[in-house]
């Protein structure tokens, strides 16, 4: 039982510790066959998985995460964006390949079990999916980035993901030098890690 914990708390959000090494196809399998055991609302299991290892494909897909960087850098005030700057937010060029995890609402339906009263329950499904995959690529000696500074349009037309079909995130894998112990954010000073007893709730919202 220890070996699992260790590997949830060992998982890191990788940037800039990639190698850049091969991932053997049957790891790559291991690790994506782990996150399609992933539960789903209704069975619908409403995930694909698009593996990039197309440099050109690649680099447009930095090259935008790059503007967006800029985007957000340019909401910022001159304290923050100091911090930000310090701050690596993607790992796109340096892993050795990516998995674009997309959520597609139709599988299953009209009648997807469990989803009439929560629309969103099979994206979370999608989620658990790319958690699945995180902490089986952790347990295989592999880092994951999820890069978030991009456009669904701008994914959906550079992968040719069809009409419908959402794509929820763009995840770097690879052979790492290391992962850090605190994650990235807390280690430059972005934000810091809240207690557990502050979030802790019992038969309520505290306070009420």
């Amino acid at each position: 039982m220890p070996e699992f914990y260790d590997v949830i708390f060992e998982r890191r959000d990788v940037r800039g510790e990639f190698t850049g090494k091969d991932v053997p196809e049957e790891v790559l399998l291991r690790i994506l066959g782990a996150a399609h055991a992933a539960p789903s609302v209704g069975l619908s299991q409403p995930w694909d998985f698009i593996v990039v290892r197309d440099r050109e494909i690649r680099e447009a897909f930095a090259g935008h995460v790059q503007r967006e960087r800029a985007v957000f850098a340019a909401t910022l005030d001159a304290e923050r964006a100091a911090t930000f700057a310090t701050i690596k937010v993607d790992g796109v060029r340096e892993s050795t390949l990516s998995v674009v995890v997309t959520y597609d609402p139709a599988r299953g339906a009209p009648a997807v079990l469990g989803r009439h009263s929560i629309a969103d329950a099979g994206l979370y499904s999608v989620c658990l999916a790319i958690q699945n995959l995180w902490l089986a690529a952790t347990a295989e000696d592999l880092g994951v980035g999820w890069v978030s500074f991009y456009r669904e349009e701008f994914v959906s037309d550079l992968l040719g993901i069809p009409e419908g079909v959402r794509p929820v995130a763009w995840l770097c894998l690879g052979p790492v030098t290391h992962r850090e112990r605190v994650p990235d954010l807390e280690r430059k000073g972005w934000r810091g890690r809240v207690p557990l007893a502050d979030l802790l709730h019992r038969d309520g919202w505290r306070g009420r």
